[in-house]
C-alpha cells in the first residue's frame, strides 16, 4: 500500500488518497508506485520501493530522512538524472497530468529546466568552473525563454539581486571559485528559477546559507508557489525550514515512504519511531542539552536492507512481527504511517519513551577558562580582484581590493568552543583559513600556544609540520576537499602517513576503520571512492580525516551543514566527547544557530570582515546588544513556530570591495545616526564581559 494508491486499490485506500491531496485541482506532480533499481554484478539493488505521492499546485512537500534514505533519489528519478546503472523499474510519474517517465530523451530534455527546475545540493559541482556565472545564467535563460542577449542579461541581474547577491553587476563576471559557498548556492537557485518552471525540486537548497539569506530564499520559493501555482519538493534535513515552509512532510527510510502527513502533525505528533527519533535529535533554542538524542546504528546499505520493517534493527520498540512482516502505510490521526505500532487490529506494544533520559535539559555553566591557545591581533586579509594589467591600462582604471578580513582580534582559550557566526560573505571562512595558515596575512599577528605563527602560510617542511600537526580543519564543501581519485581509506590515512610515518599499514587501516565507524559509516567504506557517497556521507568522511591525527585544535567550517539531524546529533555528541576526553579546542563556524547554542561556550558575531560582538553563548541568546546580532537571532527558524514568518534582515550585505564608511552595518541598521556613518566603532568590553562594537550601545540608545 502506498501513500496515494491508484484507482484499482480497495476503497479504503482510496480514502487515504484524499488525505494526500491538498487541492481539488489536479496535482502538478503525481508519483505512483515508483521503483528505482541499480542492477549490479551479483544483485539488483532497490533504491526506491513503491513510493507514491502527489504535490498540488502551490503546495510545498517537504521530504526528510537520513543520508541514503532515498530523498535525493526521488528528485533525480523525477528529473531523469539517475546515475548509471540506475533505472526506473516500474511505476509512473506525471507532470500536470502528462506522463513523463516514458518520454523519449529528446522530449524530456525540453521539459528539464523549462518545466522542472532543480536546485542541487552541491553548488560547486553544479556550476561550470570555466565560465563566469553571468555566461551560465544567460545561456540557461536563452535556452528556455525567447529572449535576446540584452534581455537575458537584465533578467539574470534582477534574479541575482532577488536572491540577495550584493553588487550583482560586479558578481556577474565572477567565476564560481571567486564566490563563497553561500553565494554559489544562490547562483544555483537562480539557474533553477530562471525559466519559471511548474515544478521545483529543491535538494538541500539552503544547506550553505546563513539564516538571513535562508529566509530570503525560502520566501522566494514560497512566493513562486503562491503567485504562479508552482509545486515544490523541498528535500532537506533542516526541520526548522520544514516547519516554516512545508505544507506536508514525507519521511523516507531505506527507499520507502514510512510517514506522510500535515507538517504540524508530523513534527509535533510523529507516529513512526524513526520520525520520533529525528525530532528528538534536533538541537533546540529553548534550552541546552548535555547530549543530543541519537538514533543508534546507521541507515542500511542497499545490498543489506533488513527483512520486515527496515527500521527494526534500530527501533526501541521492535517485536518479532517487525522482523518478519513489512508494514504498509495506514491512517494514523491525520497522517499515514508504516508501523505496526499503529495497526488497528493488533498493534505492537511500545517498550520505552523515545529519547529516554539522554535529552534532559541541563543548566549551562561557563567552561573554566584555560590558557590562551590562539591569539589573533588585528588580522587583515585583502584580495586583489583587479582586472588584468592590460585591461587596466586600456580602461584607465586602478587596482581593486576586496577587504575580506579587516582588523579582527580575538582570543580562543584551550578547551573551549568559540563559534563564529554571520552572513555569507562576511569573512568567516577567510578568517578560519588565516588562522590555520592556508592564507597569508596582509597585516596582523597570530600566536598559537604562545608561539608566533604569523608566517605559517610561508613555512614549509618540518618547521611547518611541527605546528600543523597540532590542528586540522573541517571544510564547508566536502566534495571539493576530498580527492576524487583516491579511495576513502587513503584519504583518511593521509595525515597518519605524513605525521606518523612509524605507524604500520595494519595499524593505519585499523585506525581508519575505527574513525569511519565513529562518524556513522562502515569500515568497509574505506575501499570506496567519494563519488559513491551522498553529500552527508562525504561530510562524515571529511570529519573522520580531520580527527585522524588526534589534533588539539579543530577549525570547523560548517561541519554539519550537509548532515541530517540524526547524524548531526552523532557528530556533535562525538565532538563533545572528544573535547572532554582530549581537551580539544574548537573554532566552530555555522549558520545553524541552534547548533551554535548547543556547541558554543562563546560566540563571535562577524559582519563584513569585522567582529561586532563577542559574548558567552547563553548571554548572547538571552540579551544580544548589537543590532546585527539581534537581527540574526530574529531570523532563526523554529520548530515551535510552525507557520510563523521569520523577521527578515532588511537590505543586502554591502559590497566588500566598496564597503560603507563608518560602521559597515549602518545602511541596514534601524538605530544608525550620523556618527555611525562617520566613525568605525571599536570593540568595547561591557561590565558583564561581553564585547560590542556599536555606537548606539556605547551611547545608551540600545540597552
Amino acid at each position: 500500500m502506498s501513500s496515494t494508491p491508484s484507482s484499482d486499490k480497495p476503497n479504503s485506500t482510496n480514502r487515504t488518497e484524499d488525505r494526500q491531496s491538498a487541492s481539488s485541482e489536479g496535482p502538478i506532480l503525481s508519483v505512483r508506485h515508483l521503483r528505482v533499481e541499480f542492477p549490479v554484478r551479483h544483485a539488483n539493488l532497490v533504491a526506491l520501493d513503491d513510493v507514491s505521492f502527489d504535490i498540488a499546485p502551490g503546495e510545498v512537500l517537504g521530504v526528510v530522512g537520513e543520508s541514503g534514505a532515498g530523498k535525493s533519489m526521488i528528485g533525480n528519478a523525477v528529473i531523469r538524472l539517475l546515475e548509471p546503472p540506475g533505472r526506473i523499474a516500474s511505476g509512473e510519474i506525471h507532470l500536470a497530468g502528462r506522463r513523463i517517465d516514458n518520454l523519449p530523451e529528446d522530449d524530456f530534455v525540453r521539459l528539464r529546466g523549462r518545466h522542472i527546475g532543480m536546485i542541487f545540493q552541491d553548488p560547486l559541482t553544479s556550476l561550470n568552473p570555466l565560465f563566469s556565472i553571468g555566461d551560465q545564467l544567460v545561456e540557461t535563460i536563452r535556452t528556455h525563454l525567447p529572449l535576446n542577449e540584452k534581455q537575458a542579461r537584465a533578467l539574470a541581474l534582477d534574479l541575482l539581486a532577488e536572491v540577495g547577491i550584493p553588487a550583482p553587476e560586479t558578481r556577474f563576471d565572477s567565476y564560481p571559485h571567486q564566490l563563497s559557498g553561500g553565494m554559489r548556492q544562490r547562483v544555483v537557485i537562480v539557474l533553477a528559477l530562471a525559466a519559471q518552471p511548474q515544478l521545483i525540486i529543491a535538494d538541500e537548497p539552503t544547506t550553505a546559507l546563513d539564516v538571513s539569506v535562508q529566509a530570503q530564499i525560502l520566501g522566494l520559493l514560497k512566493r513562486l508557489c503562491a503567485g504562479r501555482g508552482a509545486a515544490v519538493m523541498l528535500i532537506t534535513h533542516d526541520m526548522g525550514v520544514i516547519a516554516e515552509n512545508a505544507d506536508r512532510v514525507a519521511v523516507m527510510y531505506a527507499g520507502r515512504l514510512i510517514e506522510i502527513g500535515p507538517v504540524n502533525e508530523v513534527i509535533h505528533r510523529p507516529r513512526h519511531p524513526y520520525t520520533e527519533g529525528l525530532m528528538a535529535a534536533i538541537p533546540r533554542l529553548d534550552g541546552r542539552r548535555e547530549r543530543l538524542y541519537q538514533i543508534e546504528g546507521a541507515m542500511p546499505r542497499l545490498a543489506a536492507i533488513p527483512s520486515g520493517c527496515a527500521f527494526h534493527p534500530r527501533c526501541p520498540h521492535a517485536a518479532e512481527r517487525c522482523r518478519r512482516e513489512r508494514p504498509e502505510l495506514i491512517p494514523s490521526g491525520d497522517s499515514l504511517t508504516a508501523c505496526w505500532l499503529h495497526d488497528p487490529e493488533a498493534p505492537v506494544v511500545r517498550r520505552q519513551p523515545q529519547g529516554g533520559e539522554r535529552v534532559v535539559l541541563v543548566s549551562s555553566t561557563p567552561r573554566p577558562a584555560g590558557e590562551v591557545l590562539v591569539k589573533a591581533i588585528d588580522l587583515v586579509r585583502h584580495f586583489d580582484v583587479s582586472k588584468p594589467w592590460i585591461n587596466r591600462v586600456l580602461e584607465r582604471t586602478g587596482r581593486v581590493t576586496l577587504k575580506a578580513v579587516d582588523g579582527v582580534s580575538l582570543v580562543i582559550r584551550r578547551g573551549e568552543t568559540l563559534s563564529l557566526v554571520g552572513e555569507s560573505g562576511c569573512g568567516k571562512s577567510t578568517l578560519a583559513r588565516l588562522i590555520v595558515g592556508l592564507y597569508d596575512l596582509t597585516r596582523g599577528r597570530l600566536f598559537y600556544a604562545g608561539e608566533e605563527i604569523t608566517d605559517l602560510a610561508r613555512r614549509s617542511g618540518r618547521r611547518a609540520a611541527a605546528v600543523r600537526k597540532r590542528f586540522q580543519m573541517i571544510f564547508q564543501d566536502p566534495y571539493a576537499s576530498l580527492n576524487p581519485l583516491w579511495r576513502v581509506g587513503a584519504i583518511i590515512g593521509e595525515p597518519l602517513r605524513y605525521f606518523r610515518p612509524e605507524m604500520s599499514d595494519v595499524d593505519r587501516r585499523r585506525r581508519v576503520g575505527k574513525l569511519l565507524e565513529q562518524v556513522g559509516l562502515s569500515a568497509a567504506d574505506a575501499l570506496r571512492y567519494p563519488h559513491e557517497f551522498s553529500g552527508g556521507q562525504r561530510q562524515r568522511i571529511s570529519i573522520a580525516r580531520a580527527l585522524a591525527n588526534e589534533p588539539e585544535f579543530l577549525v570547523c567550517d560548517e561541519p554539519t551543514s550537509a548532515l541530517d539531524v540524526s547524524v548531526q546529533a552523532q557528530i556533535l555528541n562525538l565532538m563533545k566527547d572528544l573535547q572532554q576526553q582530549y581537551g580539544l579546542t574548537y573554532l566552530f563556524i555555522s549558520h545553524d544557530m541552534a547548533v551554535v547554542k548547543h556547541m558554543a561556550d562563546r560566540i563571535a558575531v562577524m559582519y563584513l570582515g569585522r567582529i561586532v560582538e563577542v559574548a558567552a553563548s547563553d548571554r548572547l541568546f538571552a540579551t544580544a546588544y548589537h543590532p546585527y546580532s539581534r537581527m540574526l537571532l530574529d531570523a532563526v527558524p523554529s520548530l515551535e513556530g510552525t507557520g510563523k514568518r521569520r523577521t527578515m534582515i532588511e537590505g543586502e550585505v554591502p559590497n566588500p570591495i566598496h564597503p560603507p564608511s563608518g560602521c559597515a552595518f549602518h545602511p541596514r541598521c534601524p538605530h544608525a545616526f550620523d556618527r555611525c556613518r562617520r566613525e568605525v566603532p571599536v570593540l568595547t568590553i561591557r561590565s558583564e564581559g561581553s564585547e560590542v562594537a556599536c555606537h548606539a550601545v556605547a551611547e545608551g540608545r540600545i540597552v
